[in-house]
């Protein structure tokens, strides 16, 4: 039994874990925890972990972090099953008859056979090697579908389910099944390894800290969803940095003049009272490739702050460019369509589909040159790969002439700037250029250099 100690250590390395994959715990949070465990026990696993889940964190995004290292620290078990591994046709029968009743305490009993049976590898039997991907790839419980329906079928059960929405539910039990495995299979190998390295490792980050050039379809979507709340964020931070801007800076002269009522002394400061205008904003986004998503939900950023400017125009490019302000109005926009919508109605290639900044901002700067003025700020959207082809750097000089200020924001990492067809370097001496690889640089990033 593990005792009070070793519990408060592994709570702390649990925090501490969190801590490390961005998730906010202060000092009460961490009290509040020990009191839930102390309050909740641990008998009952699953309810400890939503005690502590409601404690430590902050929302329910931070949820897919917070399970797999919950999983790590306060496992299910430890060690081997102690028993002869299962052969693969006994354990796919009872994963079958599992799958059909839903039971979810057979299912992870059948996780942890399936793991202990299919899922190492090394030459060695000490070896710390153990893989979900493997053990899944033996087992194959997806081939299980046809077979699970009929017998649920057979037994007369959820009769209110058509074949499709039954399936569905299948579908959900299966993939319940796979996350078992996978479990599992993360705990072994924390076992052998140490928790706190394949927490480290081994558990994905949060949507908003996942490279834009490597997020999945099912995480741009989570990101197009964080869109709002973020951007309400940022409308607070750009109020209050506005209101800070409205106050001005010391009047010297006016100040001394009514410290004479005070003998010499300035108690009272005089400001230089500014008039507030609201500014106006171009973007020009690459759509070409893995750098559409960053671009995208960048456009669905600026888009839900539209009220913080004058005017925003937003303009889309591969190797042509065009504007597409108008598919980004409040309200008609769909996040989940957008980039189809725009490489559908704009002109953004020519006679090659590959990308070429350099006659994209050629074209900009002799056709749009209209959109940017001294009160407008620029921000280019792109890795700046060129394939080759000439970047233009006159194109971006005439744009940094016109415009109050200029801003790149590359979503590759800055030791890749410069290599292959990166032309960052040289874009980079003529504007300034950000890394910025995921929404929280992004955030950060909107929040300094957007002006006020």
């Amino acid at each position: 039994m593990t005792t009070p100690a070793g519990v408060a250590e592994r709570l702390t390395s649990l925090v501490a874990a969190l801590r490390a994959h961005g998730v906010r715990i202060g000092t009460g949070e961490t009290v509040d925890a020990a009191l839930a465990v102390q309050a909740l026990g641990l008998a009952d696993r699953e309810r400890l972990r939503e005690g502590l889940a409601a404690t430590l964190l902050h929302g329910t995004g931070q949820r897919p972090v917070f399970d797999p290292v919950f999983d790590l620290y306060f496992p299910r078990g430890v060690g081997a099953p102690g028993q002869e591994p299962a052969g693969r046709d006994d354990l796919r029968d009872r994963l079958a008859a599992a799958l059909a009743d839903d039971d979810q305490a057979v299912m992870g009993q059948l996780a942890v056979e399936a793991v202990d049976g299919f899922g190492g590898y090394g030459s060695s039997p000490e070896s710390d090697g153990w893989s979900s991907h493997q053990t899944l790839d033996r087992l194959r419980p997806q081939t299980l579908l046809a077979r699970v329906r009929d017998s649920i079928r057979a037994q007369g059960g959820n009769p209110g389910f058509t074949d499709r929405l039954l399936e569905d539910e299948i579908r959900r039990r299966i993939e319940e099944f796979r996350r078992l495995v996978a479990v599992e299979a993360r705990r072994r190998v924390a076992e052998r390894r140490g928790r706190d390295e394949i927490a480290r490792r081994a558990v994905p980050p949060t949507a908003d800290r996942v490279d834009f050039l490597f997020a999945g379809k099912a995480q741009l979507a989570e990101l197009r969803r964080a869109v709002q709340p973020l951007a309400r964020k940022l409308a607070t931070r750009l109020a209050a940095r506005r209101r800070s801007a409205a106050r001005g800076t010391i009047d010297l002269r006016r100040t001394l003049r009514g410290s004479l009522s005070t003998g010499g002394v300035p108690m009272r400061p005089v400001l230089r009272r500014r008039r507030p205008v609201r500014p106006e904003l171009v973007l020009l986004c690459d759509v070409s490739g893995s750098v559409s998503g960053f671009s995208d939900f960048t456009m669905l950023l600026v888009q839900a702050l539209h009220d913080q400017f004058s005017k925003v125009r937003v303009f889309a490019f591969v190797n042509r460019i065009d504007e597409v302000t108008g598919l980004l109005v409040p309200g008609t926009a769909d996040p989940e369509g957008l980039g189809a919508r725009i490489h559908a109605e704009a002109a953004l290639t020519g006679w090659h589909g590959s990308s070429d900044y350099g006659v994209a901002l050629g074209e900009f700067a002799e056709r749009y040159a209209d959109a940017v003025g001294p009160r407008t700020t620029v921000f280019v959207l792109g890795d700046a790969r060129t394939n080759m082809s000439d970047p233009n750097l006159a194109a971006v000089r005439q744009i940094t002439e016109r415009a109050r200020r200029v801003y790149w924001l590359n979503p590759e990492a800055l030791p890749q700037w410069g290599t292959g067809d990166s032309a960052a370097p040289a874009y980079a001496e003529l504007v300034e250029m950000h890394e910025c690889r995921n929404a929280r640089q992004l955030s950060g990033l909107v929040a300094r250099l957007l002006p006020v």
